[in-house]
């Protein structure tokens, strides 16, 4: 199988923060006023409450309907094209009928379940286009499913990008049915939205179909931008992007699928950003718990939830990632297999996604009717389930508690501040950054809990989670490695923190030459995706604002973190997304270098 290093940066591996997203508005006022949690839940009152978190997963199970995911594909396909600057006038084609029709169906489901989905647009400007469409109108559509209790702020939203596209992202007339990338993930936040609408949350559900995702996240950085300036919190984003899809084409992007032709429909991917300080991988993990423990062995087809390594694939991104770069919870949701890496301007490319190849599926005997299908409407079903499954919890359960993590002669000591409807803890351990899950789980009552058999000293990244009344456990909370202190997030300016917190500051007055200073070793070396950079200080020597730069084989730097280091071991995490090959970690403070260490990435 090919695997290509893409020769350009792709329109959508990156927000829209280079250019400029202005005059951002949610309509109608209802659906704002909602948003902002300034409402009467009575308005939106179901006249038979169901909000036993148990009776909805059930339901869940039989409710999200294969056939009915494959006619909303079906609908998205007829529109030719998707693409964000195609014809919004035509009633048949382009992105503006395409808009128009989910609206004109999330009105539909609303009538169905007493007026209780309010339909609405997220409108913005955007200046500074590659494609040189400045000015162009701009809007995501939304359907709000108002909250039973607005004082308990946060909302959650289920989003997928509805635009689509061909080889050259600015080329809005080409045929571009976009059925996996990304018909799939649009037809399961309609689906939802049709079957969620029944059940009665605490937290306010926004179902968000994003515009211009193919031209640098556009829809997304809107939302995200206008909830920050509104101060309007979100419990969690939960971005679906390829979901349907169940072949390996002869190309995907790292971390890809193995063979071509090789077929998984039991296996869904979620990534997210892995800075220990945020939440965004404790998502991720809470997602897989909930599953595994909630709904794997009351299923007919049990799905394998594998949590990456990577906020994105290499060099690709989603709409996932403006959230996180204003800090919010988010995951990403994409099936085990893509049917290429989006290079089409290699001549040789042949797979179908972002070409016209995207479709259904194909009639094989000419009998008009399509036969072999590219999009597996029952494995799409599943992954529509175990996303109304973490939006059901999310919008029922409580938030994780603040904690602190003592490092005792005797052991570790995990110290929680309850909550009052908080009645257990749980706490998960990773022994290991380069583990992605836990490896040990406990369960307790007590707000100052010693972890059984973890001996203090060792490496150790915990994070804790909280159990209400109802038996629902909350997304789990940032790590605290080692037993440092971490239960307070730094700030937002420092998104991607690394290392641990440093006091008292103890650095030499005079430098000292790199090896008799800091010792820099990584492991393991070679490393796939991830390694562990470990800096060893001696003794009373502590650097607090320093920089590991991280150079190519030309010199080049791929990339920068700040990092605070104390006196002894420390560990960075540190996980690739660029190519193979011999790489440089060079540890920079006060100007000069003080350590470096040579690795080697392989596939």
């Amino acid at each position: 199988m090919r695997q290509h290093a893409l020769p350009f940066l792709l329109l959508a591996a990156t927000s829209a923060s280079a250019q400029s997203v202005t005059n951002i508005a949610v309509s109608p006022p209802q659906a704002e006023q909602v948003i902002k949690g300034l409402y009467d839940p009575a308005s939106y009152a179901a006249s038979n409450v169901i909000d036993d978190h148990g009776t909805i997963l059930c339901d869940l199970r039989t409710l999200v309907d294969a056939d009915s995911l494959r006619a909303h594909i079906e609908a998205l396909s007829s529109f030719h094209t998707r693409h964000a600057f195609s014809d919004t006038l035509s009633p048949d084609t382009g992105i503006g009928a395409a808009r128009r029709w989910v609206y004109d169906r999330f009105q539909q489901i609303s009538a169905e379940h007493e007026q209780r989905l309010i339909p609405g647009h997220v409108t913005f400007d955007y200046t500074g286009d590659p494609c040189g469409a400045d000015g162009y109108g701009w809007r995501n559509v939304i359907g709000v499913l108002p909250g039973a209790n607005p004082a308990d702020t946060g909302i959650i939203i289920i989003e997928a990008h509805l635009d689509s596209r061909c080889a050259d992202p600015c080329d809005a007339t080409c045929i571009a049915h976009g059925a996996d990338d990304n018909g799939s993930g649009s037809a399961l936040v309609i689906e939802l939205a049709r079957v969620l609408c029944r059940y009665t949350f605490d937290h306010t559900i926004v179902f968000m179909l994003t515009t211009g995702e193919e031209q640098g996240l556009v829809g997304a950085v809107a939302m995200a931008e206008w909830c920050q300036q509104n101060s309007i919190p979100i419990k969690a984003v939960q971005n679906n992007d390829i979901v349907g899809g169940i072949w390996c084409g002869e190309t995907s992007s790292e971390p890809g699928c193995p063979v071509e032709g090789q077929a998984d429909s039991t296996q869904v991917r979620l990534f997210s950003n892995g800075s220990i300080n945020r939440t965004f991988r404790g998502f991720a993990r809470s997602i897989k718990l909930w599953y595994q423990e909630k709904l794997q062995a009351q299923v007919p087809v049990p799905m394998a939830i594998t949590i990456m390594g990577m906020e994105d694939r290499e060099n690709r991104g989603g709409d996932h990632i403006p959230f996180r770069e204003r800090l919010y919870r988010n995951v990403r949701f994409t099936s085990a297999n893509e049917h290429g890496n989006a290079n089409t301007l290699d001549s040789t490319y042949t797979d179908h996604q972002h070409t016209s190849g995207d479709v259904i599926g194909v009639d094989t005997d000419d009998d008009l009717v399509v036969d072999s299908f590219f999009v597996d409407f029952n494995y799409l079903q599943r992954n529509t389930v175990i996303n109304g499954m973490a939006a059901a919890i999310l919008a029922m359960g409580p938030e994780p508690p603040d904690f602190a993590v003592l490092d005792e002669p005797t052991g570790l000591r995990v110290l929680v501040q309850p909550r009052p409807d908080h009645v257990a803890w749980r706490v998960g351990v990773r022994t290991s950054s380069v583990n992605l899950d836990f490896d040990h789980l406990y369960r307790t009552t007590d707000t100052s809990y010693v972890l059984p058999g973890q001996v203090a000293g060792d490496a150790h990244w915990i994070s804790v989670a909280s159990i209400d009344a109802d038996g629902i456990t909350s997304p789990f909370s940032h790590e605290v490695m080692k037993g440092s202190d971490m239960s307070t997030p730094p700030a937002p300016e420092d998104d991607l923190p690394y290392g641990l917190a440093c006091a008292p500051i103890i650095v030499p007055e005079r430098p000292l030459a790199p090896k008799s200073l800091i010792k820099l070793t990584c492991s393991p070396d070679p490393f796939d995706h991830a390694t562990d950079l470990i800096a060893e200080l001696p003794d009373g020597r502590c650097v607090e604002d320093a920089h590991l730069i991280i150079r190519d084989a030309m010199g080049a730097e791929v990339r920068r973190m700040r990092v605070t280091l104390q006196p002894g071991r420390n560990t960075v995490h540190y996980v690739h997304t660029g190519s193979t090959g011999l790489f440089t970690a060079v540890l920079m403070g006060g100007g000069k270098a003080l350590g470096l260490v040579r690795m080697m990435v392989v596939r």
